[in-house]
């Protein structure tokens, strides 16, 4: 079960701590909740400690969020990505398609 934390630091600032498989489960919580959470802020980190697997389907989501809210010039990073998950990411080149500066 996939589940999502959003920890407000300040009026501009948020981390969004995401829980579970980031996969196809995950679609209509991700447009119906997690977007529209989002979209007040300024800066966002979001948190993948507690995600320790991703499929394609969550990838696109993720690319996706992230895509749209760096349209509204929000500042987005991802951090403390599972070690699994990293290398997913790095099989298929996240960092080179969000930019490494997304990731820390």
């Amino acid at each position: 079960m996939f589940t999502f934390n959003i920890i407000r630091e300040n009026e501009d600032n948020a981390v969004i701590y995401f829980l579970g498989d980031l996969d196809i489960e995950v679609t209509e919580m991700m447009e119906d909740e997690i977007f529209p959470s989002l979209q007040s802020f300024k800066t966002i980190d979001i948190n993948l400690s507690n995600v320790p697997f991703v499929d394609s389907t969550g990838i696109g989501l993720l690319i996706n969020l992230i895509e749209t809210l760096k349209k509204d010039e929000v500042v987005i990073t991802i951090s403390d990505v599972a070690p699994q998950v990293k290398d997913i990411f790095e099989i298929i080149q996240l960092p080179d398609i969000l930019g490494h500066e997304t990731f820390k």
